[in-house]
Formats: C-alpha cells, sequence, structure tokens
C-alpha cells in the first residue's frame, strides 16, 4: 500500500494523489488560526499531472493524500503520425505513443532520437519533459552584415531543423549547431 501523505507536509514541488488522480504541487502555504479552536489550512496551487491544469485549493491540515504510482523513464524520440509522436522506452524497448495534447510545442524542439524524461503514471506516460537546452541545426539564416547594428539589435532571425524560428548573433551560420533553451525559447550558445 502507498505511504500517506498529511496535507501539511505537503511541500513545494512534491508529488501526490488526490481523488486518483496524481498532482504536482507548486505552492503551498499553511494558515495557522489565531482564535481559539481554528482548524489551521493548508492552501495548495496544484497541476493535475494528466490534463496539466491548474488551480488552488484548501486543506485541512490532517487531510491525507497518496503517494501517487509515479515513476520517469527515458525514452528517445521515434517520429510523429499526425498529430501523435512515438518514443522508444530506453530500459524496457517498448514502445510510447502521445498525443497532441501531451505534447504541446515540444514538437518545435524534438529530432529523431533525441533523449526525453516521460513520467508515466501506473505505467501510461501522462507527459513528456524536455531538457533544459536542446542542440539543433541552423536550418536557414541570412548572412551577417558587419556594421548592421542600426536597429540598437545585434541579432538576426534563424530557422531551425525542427521549423521554429529564433533570435540568434550575427556570426551564426547556416549549418551550425546552437544551443536553445525550451524554456524560454531563446538562443543559448552555439554547440
Amino acid at each position: 500500500m502507498a505511504a500517506l501523505i498529511d496535507a501539511i507536509s505537503v511541500k513545494r514541488k512534491m508529488f501526490f494523489e488526490h481523488e486518483n488522480t496524481p498532482f504536482h504541487c507548486l505552492e503551498a502555504e499553511v494558515s495557522t488560526p489565531t482564535a481559539r479552536g481554528g482548524q489551521t489550512l493548508v492552501r495548495l496551487k496544484m497541476r493535475n499531472m494528466i490534463t496539466r491544469a491548474v488551480f488552488d485549493k484548501t486543506f485541512k491540515a490532517s487531510d491525507k493524500f497518496k503517494e501517487p504510482d509515479l515513476e520517469t523513464v527515458e525514452a528517445s524520440y521515434l517520429y510523429r503520425d499526425g498529430e501523435d509522436a512515438h518514443f522508444l522506452d530506453q530500459a524496457t524497448f517498448e514502445t510510447h505513443t502521445l498525443s497532441g495534447e501531451m505534447l504541446s510545442s515540444a514538437l518545435d524542439f524534438l529530432v529523431e532520437g533525441a533523449l526525453v524524461q516521460l513520467p508515466k503514471y501506473k505505467g501510461h506516460p501522462i507527459a513528456l519533459q524536455l531538457p533544459v537546452q536542446v542542440e539543433l541545426k541552423v536550418a536557414y539564416t541570412e548572412p551577417g552584415v558587419r556594421g548592421d547594428t542600426s536597429s540598437g539589435s545585434v541579432t538576426k532571425a534563424a530557422t531551425l531543423e525542427t521549423g521554429i524560428e529564433i533570435r540568434v548573433p550575427l556570426f551564426i551560420q547556416e549549418g551550425e549547431k546552437v544551443k536553445v533553451n525550451t524554456e524560454t525559447r531563446e538562443f543559448a550558445g552555439r554547440a
């Protein structure tokens, strides 16, 4: 049987199960009453790991949650089939399919063979975790012209091999590999 977690013990970045659904705690705030006889309450900002919805909910300090049956596996990106994408589990060599809703904009950073983390709930993948930075090849960019700083910006547009467009420094050329931050979608350096 899974261990039980008191609501007052839930901290930021913890995972817990509520109403048979896994949640990720984004913020936790404990409210201790000043009057006698009042109950201590815990306000949690939490993300539903399946639907990705975020909401606030208040619990009594004594409420209990189960530990979710979550595991994270390393998988490599195989290919895209319409809206779905297919991944190969690196440990079991099992193929997992993720729907378009689970992927959101992750396909902007995925090339064949890219390694990602797949959180699984009760054995089924529920999301996709990209690394903080990925390396992608510049498919197209205009050549940088010396002295082209009249706009005050020393960057130019570049289209990467996945189709995403980012701003890169003038010295980056077509065919070069660059590091891209997956959270900010910005240039992070040469690869």
